[in-house]
């Protein structure tokens, strides 16, 4: 499962990130990058989420590849530090060095897993990656969450449970109708969200989730109806903060939180959170 974090606090496990969605309602970026590509402030969602992980000690990552992954592939290979670490210019700017550095200890797996590939058969495609881990954490790339990562990883693993997830408030509000059989709209009222939860990711996963997971199966369709079933998946309530980046109006409030410095997601910035945060 690999070991320790530096204090103790929980083992540190691998994180696959499913990175190969099309994006389609975020059209007015998706059409020339992917999802995880879309920025808040610098960085791509994508960098947010890992930088998430990474405060907690988890920072050995697989992507799960898909539409546009050579640009993903390509903004690591090309990465640069200075865009969100301070640094110093010398030698009349031929000599650069960072006060910070972000993913210098961070080692990154990118696997190509399908362009029309659902979530579970991108996870089966890095089946054989993950073996000899007992447990290991997923997660969709365009979401950011204020949980207390490592003691919900402790949660789920005093649980004998296949698979732990998050259970989280929507953002979104609703307004649900109703209508007679002539098509006249006989009620029209805002649906509240306060007791609907829903699935946030943030997945915990002992290896046997693979032996739920059959060819051609999305992942929360039949692999979890399956442990559901058996009595077999947990759900960890989370009342914090979470959003995902769904719309360009998703986008827009990401931007504003960022620019604001009130991003309940950046734990690395704010000292806050279990686990051991790191010192950059």
């Amino acid at each position: 499962m690999g070991s320790a974090d530096p204090e103790g606090c929980s083992p540190l496990m691998k994180v696959v990130l499913f990175c190969g969605g099309l994006g389609t309602r975020l059209r007015e970026h998706s059409e020339t990058i992917p999802k995880p590509l879309v920025p808040i402030g610098y960085r791509p969602i994508l960098w947010h989420l890992m930088r998430y992980y990474a405060h907690f000690g988890h920072k050995d990552f697989i992507l799960c590849l898909g539409y546009r992954g050579d640009l993903i592939k390509n903004y690591f290979l090309t990465y640069d530090e200075c865009l969100s670490n301070d640094f110093v210019l010398s030698d009349g700017g031929r000599k650069i060095q960072p006060v910070a550095r972000d993913i210098d200890d961070w080692r990154i797996t990118f696997v190509d897993t399908g362009l029309q590939s659902n979530i579970g058969q991108r996870l089966l495609a890095i089946k054989d990656l993950l073996k000899g881990d007992e447990a290991f954490l997923a997660n969709y790339a365009d979401g950011l969450s204020s949980l207390p990562l490592n003691d919900y990883i402790r949660e789920v693993a005093s649980k004998p449970v296949v698979a732990g997830m998050v259970a989280v408030r929507t953002q979104h509000s609703f307004h649900a109708v109703k209508t007679a059989s002539d098509g006249m709209v006989q009620s029209i009222s805002e649906l509240s969200a306060d007791n609907i939860w829903i699935n946030g990711g943030f997945f915990y996963f002992r290896q046997t989730i693979f032996d739920y997971i059959q060819c051609g199966e999305e992942l929360v369709e039949q692999p979890f109806q399956r442990l559901v079933q058996a009595r077999s998946l947990y759900a960890h309530i989370h009342n914090g903060f979470w959003a995902s980046m769904d719309t360009l109006k998703d986008k827009m409030r990401f931007d504003e939180m960022h620019a604001s410095g009130q991003a309940p997601w950046q734990l690395w910035k704010q000292g806050e959170g279990a686990g051991s945060p790191d010192q950059t």
